[in-house]
């Protein structure tokens, strides 16, 4: 009996690590060109090639601003889109052990106690009969020489993978909210300023032209267009009033609770500039994204599950097996003569079922639609990078026109304002020279946002801020 226990348990070893029906899988080719799109639009974009790559730059170090690193803790640690993100990952993981634990026997421990009165054929009267038993056992333990458990395990273990690559994902795009959230905040916060100082500066002008109006200095005409840029710019601080305490609700939204007022923004200006990442030399890094490794990791799923489709065609074995005590009294359980067991191996061998090859058919074309997302997927990362790096290479070019354009107004301004307290211009050119320089400004505030937002929209769709892969070890 020992030698037959020995050789099973060696057969066992040898069958649970045996191959899998499933197809063999290679990682598809990558439908995006090897190298970054070149022209005009990207000749600044590859100007700092002594940059680290966007994967390896954790993201204390590219938002290095303590105030914007406090409020992103704060959001990884209470936003409630991640906190789903995360317990997604645990639900998976605890799915992957259950599907695991099938490749192994169930140990059943069994106590009866039967007592029961009869009559037994060829006597009179009614008999006692009494039956107690202990047993140990195995119960309806599949053992896979198909694979087909082993190929449920793989899938179950692919789509863990990547829930955790999709909370890694959610992750990245959390962190990229938030700063962008922070950044627009402080962006509007100094176009409130700047709204409130040209309101100051027209209401002032008001002021002055309306008394010089009232002892026939000044024409009605200087004094309603004057009135008319204070109206304007009262419009414009009520409406950056607004946009501000939406920016900061929305703030608070993403940290999942509220944020202290000494860790929120001032003005962009004051807001530390972040430094340069490298998209590297190929378009490669983009398979290190974590929603790509997502998509690769569903396409392995889809491809184990072909191959537990494939062992339905096959017969499957399971075995029940006991051992144990049997007596027809108590005490006798234990005694010399009541061990009992029981081996009962079953085999069902599939004659016709028409689900069987319907079921193959889905997995197959489930394979091919995981194909086609991964693909696409890749698609979508190229583009968003080449659209980042389009905006990179132009910035500069932007900036540095916006800040001339500046510069340019305001000494028009102050030109048109000086001709007219000498009384050589009229005042309509007085505003409309400040009108444009309050364009302007807003402008190169505007640029200046739109160039933060690039850097961590380049981050981001580099796969920014992510920890490497996770292993399947431990689990």
């Amino acid at each position: 009996m020992m030698r037959e226990i020995l050789s099973f348990c060696a057969l066992t070893a040898l069958l649970l690590t045996g191959c899998t029906m499933a197809p063999p899988y290679s990682r598809p080719e990558a439908p995006i060109p090897q190298d970054w799109p070149s022209g005009p639009a990207y000749k600044d974009a590859f100007s700092k090639p002594d940059a680290a790559l966007a994967v390896e730059v954790q993201w204390r170090k590219f938002f290095n601003d303590h105030r914007l690193q406090t409020v992103i803790a704060m959001a990884l640690k209470n936003n409630r889109d991640l906190r789903v993100a995360a317990l997604n990952v645990e639900k998976a993981r605890a799915l992957y052990r259950v599907q695991r634990a099938e490749l192994f026997p169930t140990l059943e421990t069994g106590i009866s106690a039967k007592k029961e009165r009869v009559k037994i054929s060829g006597t009179q009267g009614m008999v006692n009969l009494e039956e107690y038993s202990i047993n140990l056992g195995i119960s309806s333990w599949e053992i896979d020489f198909f694979g087909r458990i082993r190929s449920l395990k793989k899938r179950a273990l692919e789509e863990y993978l990547a829930s955790e690559q999709g909370r890694r994902s959610a992750e990245i795009l959390l962190i990229s909210e938030v700063a962008n959230a922070y950044l627009t905040l402080a962006a509007d916060r100094e176009n409130l300023k700047l709204a409130r100082s040209t309101l100051e500066t027209q209401q002032a002008a008001y002021n002055l032209i309306r008394r010089r109006f009232e002892v026939g200095f000044a024409p009605e005409l200087d004094l309603r267009q004057v009135q008319t840029r204070v109206d304007t710019a009262r419009v414009d601080v009520a409406r950056y009033t607004e946009l501000t305490a939406q920016d900061e609700n929305a703030l608070h939204l993403l940290a999942g609770s509220p944020i202290p007022a000494d860790l929120l923004p001032r003005e962009l200006s004051l807001v530390k500039p972040l430094p340069d990442v490298s998209p590297g030399t190929s378009s490669e890094v983009l398979l290190r994204r974590p929603d790509i490794l997502q998509a690769e990791h569903v396409l392995k799923a889809a491809n184990a599950n072909i191959g537990a489709a494939r062992a339905a065609f096959f017969p499957r074995i399971s075995l029940t097996s006991a051992i144990g005590t049997a007596s027809g009294d108590l005490s006798g359980l234990f005694e010399t003569g009541s061990f009992v067991w029981s081996y009962a191996p079953r085999i069902v061998l599939p004659i016709f079922d028409a689900r069987t090859r319907p079921a193959l058919e889905a997995t197959q074309v489930a394979r091919k639609i995981a194909l086609a997302q991964y693909e696409r997927s890749i698609q979508i990362a190229f583009r968003e990078t080449a659209d980042a790096l389009a905006s990179r290479g132009t910035l500069g070019d932007r900036m540095a026109a916006q800040q001339s354009l500046v510069d340019a107004t305001a000494r028009t301004y102050q030109l048109s304002n000086a001709r007219y307290e000498k009384g050589i211009d009229i005042y309509l050119n007085v505003l409309d020279a400040q009108r444009s320089l309050y364009a302007a400004q807003q402008g190169l505030i505007a640029i200046r946002l739109a160039k933060l937002v690039n850097q961590v929209r380049l981050y981001e769709v580099l796969g920014g801020g992510g920890d490497a892969s996770t292993s399947p070890e431990g689990l």
